[in-house]
C-alpha cells in the first residue's frame, strides 16, 4: 500500500462535503450514536461508485455527457431538497433529551446518506481516473487490487465521517439549552446545502 494512496485518501476524505455536513448534523442532533449511524450510510453509498468503476460504468459516465449531467443534477436536487428539509423542519437539527420515537430511524437516516453518495457522480469519476493508478498493468489480480484499495477508501471514510460526528456529538450538550443557537447552526447547515449543489451544478466531466 502506497503513502501516496493513504495521504491523498485521507485529504479527500478529511475534506469537508456533503457526507462530512450530514454526519455533524447528526451528530449535534441526535449524538454519538445517530452519527455512527450517518457515517456509516455514507460508506455504504460509496459502494456503488466501487462497482461501477471495478465493471467499467465509470467509464460510460466519463464518456456519455448526457449520462454524466443526468446524474449530477439528480444530485443537486437531492441536496435543494436536504436544504429544504433542513431550513423548513425545526426537527432536522432539534436537540433535547426527547425520547428516541421522534427520531428518524437508522434505516431513513442511512437511506438518506447513501443518496447522498450514490447521486454525487464525481466519486464515480474519482474511483475511475484515481484508483487504477495504483493498480500494475497487466495485473492478473487487478479486480483484487481494486477491491482491496477500495475498501481502505471506505475505511478512511466511516472511521473520519464518524470522528467528525463524535466531535459534534461531544459539543450537543454545551448548545442544549441555546435554542438560538441551533436555529443559526440550522440556516448555516441549509445554506450549506444549498453552496454545496450550485458548486455541484457549475462542475463539468
Amino acid at each position: 500500500m502506497s503513502i501516496e494512496f493513504l495521504l491523498t485518501t485521507l485529504v479527500i476524505v478529511a475534506t469537508p462535503g456533503t457526507g462530512v455536513l450530514f454526519t455533524l448534523a447528526a451528530g449535534l442532533a441526535r449524538g454519538v450514536r445517530a452519527s455512527v449511524i450517518a457515517a456509516f450510510g455514507c460508506t455504504l453509498g460509496i459502494v456503488p461508485h466501487m462497482v461501477a468503476a471495478i465493471t467499467g460504468l465509470a467509464a460510460l459516465l466519463n464518456a456519455s455527457a448526457v449520462a454524466f449531467q443526468t446524474l449530477k443534477y439528480l444530485g443537486v436536487a437531492y441536496l435543494l431538497y436536504m436544504a429544504w428539509n433542513t431550513l423548513r423542519d425545526k426537527e432536522v437539527l432539534a436537540i433535547s433529551e426527547e425520547s428516541s420515537e421522534a427520531a428518524p430511524t437508522a434505516g431513513r437516516v442511512i437511506a438518506s446518506a447513501v443518496l447522498l453518495n450514490v447521486l454525487n457522480p464525481k466519486l464515480t469519476i474519482f474511483f475511475f481516473a484515481f484508483l487504477p493508478q495504483f493498480v500494475p498493468n497487466g495485473s492478473t489480480g487487478a479486480t483484487m487490487r481494486m477491491l482491496e484499495l477500495s475498501g481502505l477508501f471506505m475505511l478512511a471514510t466511516f472511521v473520519v465521517f464518524a470522528g467528525y460526528g463524535a466531535f459534534a456529538a461531544g459539543v450537543r450538550s454545551r448548545v442544549i439549552s441555546r435554542p438560538t443557537v441551533m436555529t443559526w447552526m440550522r440556516r448555516v447547515f441549509g445554506v450549506s446545502f444549498i453552496a454545496l449543489a450550485g458548486r455541484l451544478a457549475v462542475q463539468n466531466q
